[in-house]
């Protein structure tokens, strides 16, 4: 019976020796495959890459969606996602907290409102860009050579107009129509809008007679035509400043591409766009 149980222990040792180096090799496997599957980056993820927030007033939407891809190209280490909306929508964004490293306004208020509150970078911003705030109507439409008084007649039941408060086009707008002693007379045709894309949109799609959109704005829509270019004395001066934000999280990166908005080739691109550049 001993001799039994001294064979029956030998076994167990053998089989126990046996298993030992299945069960480590397991787990040393294990392990090697989880350190493996956390190491390794995520298809499509673009590690190593850093990514900016540009907030941007709407009407800068074709230009940007042309230099972006630019810039990349010159930049292949800074990814650049757009923001865009009106200039008072995004300056609202921005003082409440929201992220973003760079900021291009349609109008000096919005900027100087986050330069007032120190949210700016003040070696940093400059004046970009020049615009010219016009009259446009559908391209089919027989309407031509439009005055301010036309507008009161029959021949526009609407016209379009960017919300003078967030909107900066909007702005100028009312300041031509009430310099004009037209701003209370034409109120019940006005059709406010977002931002001044919308007011083209509701022009090219025949949704309103007129609307009153940037130069550059009509210059890239085939649906409308322009009845009418505004006299700029009539109206605050119409300017694009570009910042990098105080509270930007990659201040470097967002710097390179604030230069690049300054260069010769992004101007070129500007100027396709129906531009006007104003330097630094």
């Amino acid at each position: 019976m001993a001799i039994k149980c001294k064979h029956r222990w030998i076994v167990y040792v053998l089989l126990l020796s046996l298993c030992l180096p299945v069960i480590a090799g397991c787990a040393r496997n294990t392990a090697l495959g989880g350190a493996s599957a956390t190491s390794s980056p995520a298809a499509g993820s673009s590690a190593g890459q850093t990514e900016l927030l540009v907030s941007a007033a709407a009407s800068l939407k074709d230009v940007l969606n042309e230099l972006v891809p630019k810039f990349h190209a010159a930049h292949p280490g800074i990814a650049v996602r757009l923001n865009l909306a009106s200039s008072g929508s995004l300056q609202q964004q921005i003082e409440q907290g929201a992220p973003a490293d760079v900021f291009i306004s349609a109008g000096a208020k919005q900027m100087n409102a986050l330069a007032d509150k120190q949210l700016t970078n003040p070696d940093l911003t400059g004046t970009l860009l020049t615009n010219d705030l016009v009259l446009v109507v559908p391209a089919d439409s027989a309407a031509a050579d439009v005055k301010a008084e036309d507008l009161t007649g029959l021949g526009f039941a609407k016209i379009a107009v960017g919300q003078p408060e967030s909107v900066p086009a909007g702005m100028y707008a009312q300041q031509f129509l009430q310099q004009a002693g037209l701003w209370d007379t034409l109120l019940p045709k006005i059709v406010f809008a977002k931002d001044v894309r919308q007011v083209l949109t509701y022009v090219a799609s025949g949704n309103v007679e007129a609307g009153l959109v940037y130069g550059s704005d009509a210059a890239g829509e085939p649906k409308v035509k322009v009845a009418m270019k505004v006299d700029p004395s009539t109206h605050d001066p119409i300017s694009y400043p570009a910042a990098v934000l105080a509270e930007s999280a990659h201040p470097e990166q967002a710097k390179v591409f604030y230069d690049y908005l300054f260069t010769k080739e992004a101007g070129d691109v500007f100027l396709k766009y129906g531009f006007k550049l104003a330097g630094k």
